[in-house]
């Protein structure tokens, strides 16, 4: 990408900022042509008349006349005629180049009245930018009104003329709406000239912009001019997962870029030999499994008694040998013998190893996280004192446990000396750690066991 603005190698190439479409200095457009025949400093007399105009910084393009007496190039702001007054511009291209883009867009030329009428001076551009001030506020009011008169409708832009005359309303719908009563709404809001158009979900992401999932701007924002239909079959012929989330794009539509390389994917897959969905054995079959475009493998699973199985993985040149020999009546006796092993030779000096990773997505399940047991955990390190109570599964237990320390109790009393020293001195080692609320309790059964001795 480039503009007039950005400086040129020695063979005319433009270097660019960079930045993938939209400049760090702001007078790059969206869906920007580089003009090269205006880097040339040559005079052209036979120099045609028509250019290229984009508003808004590539949000639509239009074609116009050049008179001689304007005297404007490529990259200059410039003041164009209208239907309803005067609208503001950037001449985008200019000069041949323009009969190829005409050419592109199927336009002919008698169908261009409109001119050029000057060079955007400072008043024009200050106008220009109130008109773009005012969008914002105009696109939220407008979603508002036409809530409230509950048009299945979803506005996504909306845009004023140079001159403040007109705004151009662009929605998007499932079928055609009736929206008269909304354009008087309109009309009676914004006090100007109201037109609606309608577009589609691709033309909405391409004129609002975004971040694709490879981490650039959108295409259809910044290149890409004309929308081909995109169908699964280019994600099946490429060996891709048809996955929804993965194989749509912001516009909620299938991604333009699987169509970037299908004629590739095509043509390599001309040369697999067709119909080998099926290798005949003489214990059974082998069944296609997958195909390898890049490897030229193919991926082979044996089928023995209703049993499958090891894949084997043989070459595109071995498969179509297969195939002559059924085709004689031949079966294959021992399909693993065939098999293609490849072992990729690694010098111990080459620093620059290419490894092949496994995708495992979907093979691999993590248990499920015992949330209690790691509280207790946690809490048993933070308290270590809560380590002698005993967990709720044991409460029956407990209780028999009080019992038995009651009768316990009881049989101290009524046992011999020995056993009563033992008894005593557990007490001794509880009272430590009960405080000194107990002392006192301590006291008494000190003098009960005097009083038994």
């Amino acid at each position: 990408m480039g503009c007039a603005s950005c400086s040129t190698t020695k063979n005319g190439v433009p270097q660019g900022c960079g930045d993938k479409g939209h400049c760090t200095s702001g007078s790059c457009n969206k869906k920007n042509t580089f003009d090269w025949l205006a880097t040339l400093d040559l005079h052209d007399p036979m120099e045609y008349r028509i250019v290229e105009v984009s508003f808004k910084k590539g949000n639509h393009k239009k074609f116009y006349i050049n008179p001689e007496y304007t005297e404007s190039i490529t990259g200059d702001m410039v003041v164009v005629e209208s239907s309803n007054g005067y609208d503001i511009g950037r001449i985008s291209l200019s000069g041949d180049l323009v009969r190829m883009q005409m050419k592109k867009k199927k336009t002919e030329e008698e169908s261009i009245i409109h001119k050029i009428i000057r060079i955007a001076n400072d008043r024009d551009l200050e106008k220009l930018e109130e008109a773009r001030d005012l969008e914002k506020m105009a696109l939220v009011r407008a979603r508002a009104i036409s809530r409230t008169l509950d048009v299945d409708m979803k506005i996504g832009d909306v845009e004023y003329q140079g001159d403040k005359r007109k705004a151009t309303f662009y929605y998007t719908a499932d079928g055609r709406v009736d929206f008269r009563e909304l354009v008087r709404l309109f009309a009676k809001e914004f006090r100007v000239k109201i037109e609606m158009k309608q577009i589609g979900a691709r033309q909405e992401s391409s004129i609002i912009g975004g971040i694709g999932t490879c981490g650039r701007e959108l295409c259809c924002s910044t290149w890409k001019s004309n929308f081909e239909t995109v169908t699964t079959t280019a994600a099946r012929y490429q060996n891709l997962a048809i996955n929804q989330t993965k194989l749509t794009g912001q516009c909620g539509r299938l991604k333009c870029c699987l169509n970037y390389e299908l004629d590739n994917y095509i043509d390599a897959l001309g040369d697999f030999p067709d119909k080998a969905d099926i290798l005949k054995l003489k214990d059974g079959k082998a069944q296609l499994v997958k195909t390898d475009i890049f490897k030229g493998l193919m991926y082979y699973s044996i089928q023995k008694l209703n049993f499958k199985g090891p894949l084997i993985a043989l070459t595109k040149e071995k498969v179509k040998l297969l195939l002559e020999m059924n085709k004689k009546g031949n079966l294959i006796e021992d399909l693993a013998e065939m098999e293609e092993v490849v072992i990729p030779i690694i010098d111990e000096d080459d620093e620059n190893i290419e490894l092949d990773y496994a995708d495992v997505t979907g093979q691999i399940e993590l248990p499920e996280i015992k949330r209690r047991s790691n509280k207790r955990r946690s809490n048993n390190k933070r308290n270590p004192r809560r380590d002698n109570k005993k967990p709720q599964n044991q409460s029956r237990t407990d209780k028999s446990d009080k019992t038995n320390t009651d009768s316990g109790s009881k049989a101290n009393r009524e046992a011999p000396k020995g056993e009563k020293g033992e008894g005593s001195a557990n007490k001794k080692s509880n009272n430590k750690y009960r405080g000194n609320k107990n002392r006192g309790n301590n006291k008494n059964s000190n003098n009960k066991d005097s009083n038994n001795k």
